[in-house]
């Protein structure tokens, strides 16, 4: 169960890193495309790695979440027949490697996972050379690039979407508050990169030890940085299980008051649920998918497999949603890389995404707060890309 911690309990080590119709807004293949030829109206052979196999037990939910959501996801289909392959990667990279080869040489048109990046890499790695391209559950983008696309959720994207919120509701002096580890780090370039590029202003950035000593001895500090360069927003990197319940607790003591200073976040703020209860996340602002679509999906799926899906369970789902709207066009080259990261996007149960070039995605996300311990959407998810927060 989540631990909600006051200052003297033990801190909690974080972690890292009907349905939305399938639509395909446009089809017009952009630059260099690579890629397999598909036969329009046959089946469509599609091969899914899932962390199937695995000793861990976790890994062992997640895969049968995003099995069962991509077959869901082929129900709805009209006019196209996926012919869907599992392969199980046991989340291991090297298996994930083999495991890629076989369904290639099996007939595997496109490949949708596996979710964890080093396996990822080496699935995409494998068959780069057969010209067939890999859609994996990872949200890390330093594997993006080539024969791999990303499907999960970016900081990049998150931090773009709340920092253009943040500049168009004068909370544009921005400071970074981060931990000194790999996924801290990750997400304060982030969340820069989105200052520049939506031309707000850095007002600081301060990172701290992993730990709640940790965060206690920073606190003074970010309150002297937040008051010398007039911040009049924090951005926290931190998730619920790491180091948010202490810093939402503590900066509002050291006199960083909500009322004035606008606190936002890098991660979703209302999972678990217990993390609405905090005082110190009223009124802070997150960034998520659809909410509407996202809890039409779940009930679907709960009516169909008697429980509800892993947080990423959707993305299989969406993977689908992509590749099914692309061979309904009926193109020999509907999966190929031109094909892929065409501008308008499609559309699934996390809302509206897109592929890049790069190998990285794009999501229409809604801008959510939390008053009163409820979630409430101060600013909805674009139905179409070129609309809010684009």
């Amino acid at each position: 169960m989540f631990a909600f911690l006051k200052r003297a309990r033990k801190f909690l080590k974080g972690a890292t890193l009907g349905l939305a119709s399938f639509a395909l807004f446009a089809c017009e293949p952009t630059g260099l495309s690579t890629g397999p030829s598909i036969t329009p109206g046959a089946p469509v052979p599609v091969a899914l790695l899932i962390p199937k196999g695995s000793s861990d037990s976790g890994d062992a939910l997640l895969a049968q979440s995003l099995e069962n959501a991509a077959k869901l996801a082929i129900a709805d289909l009209q006019g196209v027949q996926i012919d869907l392959r599992i392969y199980p990667t046991a989340g291991r990279a090297d298996t994930a490697h083999g495991a890629a080869i076989q369904a290639v040489n099996e007939g595997a048109k496109i490949i949708l996972g596996p979710v964890f990046a080093e396996a990822a890499n080496s699935a995409a790695k494998a068959v780069a050379n057969r010209d067939v391209n890999v859609l994996a559950f990872s949200n890390n983008t330093n594997i993006a690039g080539g024969n791999l696309f990303v499907l999960g959720a970016t900081f990049d994207n998150t931090a773009d979407r709340l920092v253009g919120y943040a500049k168009r509701n004068a909370k544009d002096q921005i400071m970074v508050v981060h931990a000194d580890n790999a996924s801290g780090q990750i997400g304060r370039n982030a969340i820069l990169s989105a200052i520049s590029r939506q031309h707000a202003t850095a007002a600081g950035t301060i990172g701290y030890e992993f730990s709640q000593q940790g965060v206690i001895a920073a606190t003074s500090q970010i309150k002297l940085t937040a008051d010398q360069n007039q911040a009049n927003a924090i951005f926290l990197t931190s998730d619920t299980s790491g180091a948010l319940p202490l810093l939402t607790q503590l900066l509002p003591e050291a006199g960083l008051s909500p009322a004035t200073t606008q606190y936002m976040g890098l991660t979703r703020w209302d999972i678990p649920s217990q993390t609405l209860e905090l005082p110190g996340v009223q009124g802070g602002w997150f960034a998520m998918p659809d909410p509407s679509l996202n809890q039409q999906f779940q009930t679907r799926y709960a009516q169909t497999y008697g429980g509800l899906p892993h947080p990423i369970g959707g993305l299989a789902y969406d993977g689908i949603a992509a590749i099914g709207a692309l061979v309904k066009a009926g193109k020999r080259d509907a999966l190929t890389t031109g094909a892929l990261t065409q501008g308008a996007g499609f559309q699934g149960v996390n809302g509206i995404f897109r592929l890049r070039a790069d190998g990285t995605n794009e999501r229409g996300l809604a801008v959510a707060t939390i008053r009163d311990k409820k979630v409430v959407i101060i600013d909805p998810a674009p139905s179409r890309f070129g609309g809010a927060g684009f």
